[in-house]
């Protein structure tokens, strides 16, 4: 009976409440609800779609790869989570796969002349990592946003 009042007690402390006393019972809300909606899944299926991965209904960019600094819905703050080089990452692996690999694998490729290769794949190469990119980057902000993962340097105040 005490350890469940003890892990209680603690969990209201550290969300920032005051610890329960004998007379009141523990009855609080539950201050890491807000994090157990969070998924990893669900970030990226709203980051695909390039929506706020809080809300799912404000718009993530405010242009081709501008992140909103915060969701016009909801107010959740984008400006955290830094796709960095991520993003650019997976977007050449996966056109890596998708266009340049089938380019060495099919036979009629092989006896095109190099000129011609290069009118043909350069453009299908370069439309494919273009279109990719903002779908990959909103889905590594989903992911970050469902890992609980952002820039701490930017969150912790600077001591002197």
């Amino acid at each position: 009976m005490v350890a469940p009042l003890a892990r209680e007690a603690v969990t209201t402390y550290i969300g920032g409440m005051s610890p329960p006393t004998a007379a009141s019972p523990v009855s609080a809300p539950n201050p890491f609800a807000a994090m157990d909606a969070r998924s990893i899944s669900l970030g990226m299926k709203r980051g695909v779609r390039r929506l706020c991965p809080a809300c799912a209904k404000g718009p993530m960019f405010a242009g081709y790869l501008k992140v909103n600094d915060r969701c016009p819905t909801c107010g959740h703050d984008l400006s955290h989570y830094r796709a960095d080089d991520g993003p650019a990452y997976f977007t050449i692996l996966l056109v890596g796969h998708l266009v340049v690999a089938p380019l060495f694998a099919l036979s009629v490729v092989k006896s095109w002349s190099p000129i011609l290769l290069m009118l043909v794949g350069l453009p299908l190469t370069a439309a494919a990592a273009l279109s990719a990119l903002p779908f990959i980057k909103g889905a590594w902000i989903g992911l970050l946003w469902g890992t609980g993962g952002h820039d701490e340097a930017q969150t912790q105040p600077i001591e002197p």
